[in-house]
C-alpha cells in the first residue's frame, strides 16, 4: 500500500510538470522552432511598441534639452509653467492664471508659448536628424513621429 501511494503521488506530480506531453526541441536547426509563436499579451505588435517607445524617448530628450536651455538662462520656472502648453492646451490651467503666476501679460505669455513650441520643433528635428542617414528623411520621420504619438497605445 505504501508503494502504491508513493507511485500515485509521483505520477500526479509528473502530470503537474507536463507529464504525458511530447517535449519540443528548441535547438537551432530543429524544424519545430518555426512553429513556435509567442503571443503578445498587450495585443500590439512589437514594432508598434518599439516605435511608440522611440517616439516617447525622442520627445523626452527634446523636452530635457529645452529644460536645460531654459535653466541655463535662469528661466527654469518659466519653462515649468509653459511646459503644459508644449504639445497643446494645458488642461485645468488657464493662460490668464499662468500669466499671473509668471508676472507677465497674456500677450507676452502667448508669445512665450509660441517661442517654446518653435524651439521644441527645432530640437525634435535635430534629434531626428541624428537618427537618419539622409537629411531629406527628417520631414518623413517627423510626420511618422506625430502619427505614432497620435495613435492610442494598446496597453
Amino acid at each position: 500500500m505504501k508503494h502504491f501511494l508513493a507511485e500515485t503521488h509521483r505520477n500526479a506530480q509528473t502530470a503537474k510538470r507536463g507529464g504525458g506531453l511530447t517535449p519540443v526541441s528548441l535547438e537551432a536547426g530543429s524544424d519545430t522552432t518555426a512553429e513556435l509563436q509567442f503571443p503578445d499579451p498587450a495585443g500590439s505588435a512589437p514594432d508598434a511598441r518599439f516605435d511608440r517607445h522611440w517616439a516617447a524617448t525622442l520627445v523626452d530628450r527634446a523636452a530635457a534639452q529645452l529644460a536645460l536651455e531654459y535653466t541655463g538662462r535662469n528661466q527654469g520656472e518659466q519653462y515649468a509653467a509653459l511646459k503644459p502648453w508644449l504639445t497643446g492646451d494645458a488642461p485645468g490651467w488657464s493662460r490668464a492664471d499662468a500669466a499671473r503666476a509668471l508676472d507677465m501679460s497674456e500677450g507676452a505669455l502667448k508669445v512665450a508659448i509660441h517661442r517654446l513650441r518653435k524651439r521644441f520643433r527645432e530640437v525634435v528635428k535635430a534629434e531626428i536628424d541624428q537618427t537618419v542617414s539622409d537629411p531629406a528623411e527628417v520631414r518623413e520621420e517627423l510626420r511618422y513621429l506625430i502619427e505614432v504619438l497620435a495613435t492610442p497605445s494598446a496597453g
